[in-house]
């Protein structure tokens, strides 16, 4: 099977997610106040959880746009064996948009959560999970953030009851 194939699956994952015995992030609220429009642009993964879907995978990004329809497009892109890779999905506002609660696909009709938790008041940083504490990760305006940074994202996951050992930092593997 072709990774854009697996990373098309995340989705499905998600949902599957909800299926299992997963602890569930219902108790961490998304971030209020959030506008979309600071948001859009292009976000690096500082750390992740580790999943099949972005087994391997180096110097990941997501780019979100507004499209013409009011939904968002998502693509993610990422190197794995020094080759280029990317997949393009969709998104759109669970409820109300100005909380930072949507919903993701990149292979429809199969949704996922996408909920930003943590959200810099510059929105250079953002922590984002799904329904369970087995999705996560850490996004940044630049490949890089400053320890002291880091740290106190790491701080606030363990907090919320993250697994921290098993994190995963796909800029520096």
């Amino acid at each position: 099977m072709k990774l854009t194939h697996l990373l098309a699956l995340i989705p499905g994952l998600f949902l599957a997610g909800g299926c299992r015995t997963a602890q569930s992030t219902d108790h961490i609220p998304s971030v209020q106040g959030f506008q979309l429009e600071r948001f859009l642009g292009t976000w690096y993964e500082i750390a992740r959880l580790p999943h099949s879907f972005e087994r391997g995978m180096t110097n990941v990004s997501a780019v979100y746009t507004l499209r013409k329809d009011g939904t968002i497009q998502v693509v993610n892109s990422g190197e794995k064996n020094g080759k280029s890779r990317s997949v393009r999905g969709v998104a759109h506002f669970k409820g109300d948009s100005s909380v930072g609660a949507l919903r993701v696909s990149f292979f429809r009709p199969f949704y996922g959560d996408y909920r930003i938790i943590a959200l810099s008041p510059d929105y250079s940083r953002a922590i984002v999970t799904s329904g369970t504490r087995d999705y996560l990760w850490i996004l940044a305006r630049t490949r890089t953030i400053p320890k002291a940074e880091l740290d106190q994202a790491l701080r606030q996951i363990r907090e919320w009851g993250f697994d921290l050992s098993k994190l995963e930092y796909p800029q520096t593997e």
